[in-house]
């Protein structure tokens, strides 16, 4: 086992708390077991045993792996919050290793974390953002997610044209994550194009769903 997901571990378990276990695994659909530990203790807990923590990549997507074999979804989350504090250290090659990652113990909290770490790498290295155009049509649900929402906090670098054409080749799923993930997806972009985003939704109303239309929308109207 690795030793600091051990130690990480360890800490955790001080705090473990079984009725808040049950709520939240509850919360959870039932798909995981919890320590029962709330996330600013969690933080907490993890910055003390990571503390003189400098990985590479290889050390960081090993403990990362570890991590996912733990039972308790705290574990899991630890994993993420790592690979995004030190997403500085990895390689194209490590999306390997975040494609196991969203394609194992597979639900929105964890994939949702890591999609940005992929954006990242995406920006920076052409085969990777290459690689998003086949997981936008990949057969496992969660990376179709992941390749809607990489671009989440691109902001001005955002390439619309290819978040554009993500939308529309998604937009006639029905499934609940993928038109979620749409929405959200535009939304996040209407705060830095507002009329892109809003031309975008008018010209393709027919086939967006209205979870789509009015999460990409949200922002947009808020703001009146």
């Amino acid at each position: 086992m690795n030793a600091r997901v051990v130690a990480v571990q360890l800490a955790l378990s001080q705090y473990a708390d079984a009725q808040r276990a049950m709520s939240m695994a509850a919360y959870m659909k039932g798909h995981f077991a919890f320590y029962g530990v709330p996330a600013p203790q969690r933080k907490a807990c993890q910055r003390e045993a990571l503390l003189d923590w400098r990985p590479d990549a290889a050390s960081l997507v090993a403990f990362a792996r570890a991590a996912w074999r733990v039972a308790e979804r705290e574990m899991q989350y630890v994993a993420c919050d790592a690979l995004d504090r030190h997403r500085k250290v990895l390689s194209p090659s490590s999306v390997n290793v975040l494609e196991e990652l969203v394609v194992t113990r597979s639900w929105w909290d964890t994939v949702d974390a890591i999609a940005p770490v992929v954006g990242g790498l995406a920006k920076s290295d052409s085969d990777v953002s290459g690689l998003m155009s086949q997981w936008v049509d990949h057969d496992h649900m969660w990376l179709r997610r992941v390749a809607i929402l990489h671009q989440l906090r691109w902001k001005h670098d955002t390439d619309a044209d290819l978040l554009f054409e993500f939308c529309a080749r998604r937009a006639h799923e029905s499934e609940f994550f993928i038109r979620k993930a749409i929405g959200w997806a535009l939304r996040e972009y209407s705060k830095t194009n507002p009329d892109a985003v809003r031309g975008f939704v008018v010209d393709h109303a027919a086939v967006l769903s209205g979870l789509s239309q009015r999460e990409a929308l949200k922002h947009i109207q808020r703001q009146g």
